[in-house]
């Protein structure tokens, strides 16, 4: 199936000037029809996906599919790791060093999607009360399994200038990132979860290890825990 520029750059929410830019300069494939540019759908879907973007929806929406399997969180907070006494200040750089890690990406693609998770405007925070928050790309960057992950940062101080449902100052974050569209709401949900669930607050209080807080990660997200495979990092 073949799209047209107004197609694709309706997809993507961009103008036609940036997807003509993404042609020239990014390599987004497309073919020539006499005085017109051509885009097939499933190659540009490829694309998409190989350099963290999403379409919002419409011509490259995806069919639908039966339900995904819900993410491995236990796995996925390994791979993002737990980061303990950060500073506001330094959590810019502690996202790009969790961002930078992602395995097979080209450099173009890791620089990209560090400067749009340090963007002041790059996160989506979503606080859930308690203390905690929920942090995501704001665009969508879906990269598949490899890339997704989930990080908790602990900071040394309230994330400032953020407000919360209940008052209570910001200062437990649960970074992630989805490896699928239709996985994002499922990992929301499952993150927010897990912190009501009350279990997290109480790994945290009580000063417990990485492979205790990963279990409480799970246990409260109501997963059945996954056969051990090693230590958390």
């Amino acid at each position: 199936m073949y799209l047209n520029l107004i197609q694709i750059a309706e997809s993507f929410g961009v103008s036609e000037q940036v997807v003509l830019e993404w042609v020239r300069k990014e390599g987004m494939p497309h073919v020539h029809d006499r005085d017109r540019i051509l885009f097939e759908q499933s190659q540009v879907m490829t694309w998409a996906a190989r350099n963290g973007l999403a379409a919002n929806a419409g011509f490259l929406a995806q069919p639908a599919a039966s339900p995904s399997p819900a993410p491995d969180l236990a796995a996925l907070l390994r791979r993002g790791r737990i980061w303990r006494d950060v500073s506001p200040a330094d959590l810019g750089g502690v996202l790009g060093q969790i961002v930078g890690s992602l395995p097979n990406l080209t450099p173009a693609v890791r620089d990209m999607l560090a400067q749009r998770i340090t963007h002041p405007e790059g996160l989506a925070i979503a606080p859930t009360g308690g203390g905690f928050a929920l942090p995501h790309p704001a665009k969508g960057v879906f990269l598949g399994e490899a890339c997704a992950l989930v990080a908790l940062i602990e900071l040394n101080a309230p994330w400032p200038g953020t407000e919360t449902p209940d008052g209570v100052p910001l200062t437990r974050l649960l970074f992630f990132i989805s490896p699928t569209p239709r996985l994002h709401v499922n990992m929301l949900g499952l993150l927010a979860r897990s912190i009501a669930s009350g279990a997290l607050t109480r790994a945290l209080d009580s000063g417990a290890d990485d492979a205790d807080l990963i279990r409480a990660l799970v246990d409260g997200s109501g997963q059945a825990p996954a056969s051990p495979q090693g230590g958390a990092r």
